[in-house]
């Protein structure tokens, strides 16, 4: 049987990329560590890592167990979490991985409520993209994950259930008082990460032009800022307008841009309590 101690060591070098990083993350001191790496390969029998140059790198069977090592002790970790659930929604805790949007906008309102109604109850924040979030609660690193799609039919990952929260609208941000997108088609625009820059894309393709852009930033309050500042014209979903509004911009919706909001649990129903409780106050956010 694999021993669960060298498995974390494992992970923790493979997540950190090197002895050294993972001894300090782990407490551990560096020879430790190395001891860890050889008793998990002559238990084994494999070869895990290969050393390059000062540095070490995992080889194919080790990628393979990290990988499953990073679930089982997520997994782990779940279990100890839903144990505590059985005391109650007293106590325990409930994690939840989220992109920055729906953080400024809705977790606020959520830990409001927690703290209301169940002030025992811990809720643990993480701020990520939604494919790392579903990552994350694939390999029970979250307990639920809020993420955002723009096409519908996309189909699920497996063993994960999508839960509709709302559809997110569009807006065209710029500073005069010209609403549609095709007549911004020679200026300047913001762009943010590669799946908002995609749909920005989409959005002018179906008006007949490929935007200029100009600059990139994931930060919506910094594409408010440089649309202010007359740098370019910018796309913006409504849960960030509702979070921060620059007094002196206009917004416009964009008729069919809207994406798609979702909240993400692993595995069959029913979900343990504090993953329940989460899910019923976003259901229940206005």
């Amino acid at each position: 049987m694999l021993d669960l101690s060298r498995l974390r060591v494992l992970a923790a070098v493979a997540r950190y990329g090197s002895v050294t990083a993972a001894a300090r993350e782990l407490h551990y001191s560096q020879p430790s560590v190395s001891h860890h790496i050889a008793r998990l390969e002559a238990e084994t029998g494999a070869q895990l890592f290969q050393r390059v140059g000062r540095g070490i790198r995992l080889t194919e069977a080790g990628r393979m167990l990290a990988d499953r090592a990073a679930e089982i002790l997520g997994r782990m970790d779940s279990a100890a979490a839903e144990l505590d659930a059985h005391v109650g929604l007293s106590a325990g805790r409930v994690r939840v991985a989220t992109y920055g949007t729906a953080l400024v906008a809705l977790l606020p309102q959520v830990s409001a409520v927690f703290a209301t109604q169940y002030p025992g109850l811990r809720l643990e924040i993480i701020d990520t993209h939604p494919p790392e979030a579903i990552a994350m609660l694939r390999a029970g690193e979250v307990d639920a994950a809020i993420i955002f799609r723009y096409d519908e039919t996309e189909p699920d990952p497996e063993g994960v259930r999508l839960h509709h929260l709302r559809d997110d609208p569009t807006y065209l941000l710029t500073l005069d008082r010209r609403g549609g997108v095709a007549q911004h088609r020679d200026e300047r625009w913001v762009g943010g990460c590669d799946r908002c820059r995609a749909h920005l894309v989409e959005v002018c393709a179906r008006e007949g032009f490929e935007p200029q852009i100009a600059y990139s930033t994931d930060d919506m309050v910094a594409i408010q800022a440089l649309v202010a500042a007359g740098m370019g014209v910018a796309t913006i979903p409504g849960l960030a307008l509702q979070a921060h509004r620059h007094p002196d911009l206009n917004a416009y919706e964009i008729p069919g841009a809207e994406r798609h909001v979702y909240v993400a649990t692993y595995g069959d129903p029913p979900d343990p309590p504090p993953t329940a409780a989460l899910l019923d106050v976003l259901m229940s956010l206005p």
